[in-house]
């Protein structure tokens, strides 16, 4: 998928330029249209712009129209809604989620797309693109504010994405995004031992086996119901991907609390080693006293190897459990016995 995250590029909105403003050009790339055909147009603006994807940035553009419908489908999009689409490329899925949303904020940070992915969104007044770092992005500062993430997502950042979105977006309700197989797979899988979830489910009709549980699990489901809707054909995209996509979707928990930086540190030390008790991987991973490996802010106070397993009996579970037992309210449970939150 798309790269979206490299160091030392700034966001710059910018919105697209008034289709008057493009009316020199527009005479001749209609005739060469016309005389190529119709055509698909990722591959047509490949063409037409000079577009060679880069392997090295991970940039594998869709060129099927067929799945922009079932994106739109799983989406439920309305007239009304804001959506952000982090990783525009040259645009497909951006116009159309123009023609049928009331605004549209493309995050796309590699500006060799510019001609491509404005040609795409030009047209369109309720569109801004952003020339910016989707990892860098101050993204309680667009506006208007989104309510739904609709992206065909980097496989190298795509975890890292959604759950910076689910985070940094309260007002976000709802993601329907492409991500590599094995990670639509971790994020929807359920702990050891438990009963498989309609997402863990999916993922398997998807052709994947069951996904690690782990903290991207556990920071997604805190927040979200988290399902693999179905699985995307590698033939969609160009070039042709090594890996697997599936479609995921992830819709906010009514009851759904914002994750602390505490909470985050914790679910980060207690995976930190898989294969330790959940006990033992807090302590060899600095317990209480490290920062958050998840991105959390601030650091925990200690707490002794007793405690945890004290807290981790109260809640019904062995005092020598190890984290992938643990389902995401668990975890929050937890964190309250610890007094962390």
């Amino acid at each position: 998928m798309r790269r979206v995250c490299s160091a030392g590029h700034s966001a710059v909105a910018e919105r697209p330029v008034e289709p008057a403003e493009h009316a020199e050009h527009a005479a001749a790339r209609a005739a060469a249209r016309a005389a190529a055909g119709p055509t698909q147009p990722s591959v047509r603006r490949m063409r037409e712009f000079g577009v060679r994807p880069d392997r090295a940035l991970g940039q594998n553009f869709l060129i099927d129209s067929n799945i922009l419908g079932v994106i739109e489908r799983a989406a439920r999009l309305a007239p009304g809604d804001v959506v952000l689409e982090v990783g525009g490329g040259v645009g497909v899925l951006s116009e159309h989620l123009a023609a049928r949303a009331a605004h549209v904020h493309v995050v796309e940070i590699d500006v060799r797309l510019r001609e491509a992915l404005l040609d795409a969104t030009g047209g369109y007044a309720n569109v801004t693109v952003h020339w910016a770092d989707a990892m860098a992005l101050d993204l309680a500062a667009l506006d208007p504010a989104p309510g739904k993430v609709v992206a065909n997502l980097p496989y190298g950042v795509a975890a890292s994405v959604l759950l910076r979105t689910i985070e940094e977006l309260p007002g976000v309700g709802s993601w329907v995004a492409m991500v590599q197989r094995e990670v639509g797979a971790r994020l929807a899988a359920s702990p050891a031992g438990a009963a498989s979830p309609a997402g863990a489910a999916g993922a398997k009709r998807a052709g994947g086996e069951k996904g690690a549980y782990g903290a991207p699990s556990v920071l997604a489901q805190l927040a979200c119901e988290v399902r693999v809707l179905r699985a995307i054909p590698r033939t969609v995209f160009h070039p042709v991907p090594n890996v697997d996509s599936v479609l995921v979707g992830m819709r906010r928990r009514a009851d759904g609390e914002r994750v602390s930086g505490a909470l985050r540190a914790l679910v980060a030390g207690a995976f930190a080693h898989r294969r330790k008790t959940l006990a033992g991987s807090l302590a060899l991973a600095g317990g209480a006293g490290s920062r958050a490996r998840a991105g959390g802010e601030g650091s925990l106070p200690p707490r002794t190897r007793e405690q945890v397993r004290e807290a981790l009996t109260a809640l019904g579970h062995p005092p020598d459990a190890r984290a992938q037992r643990l389902s995401p309210d668990d975890f929050r449970a937890l964190a309250r016995l610890l007094g962390y939150e």
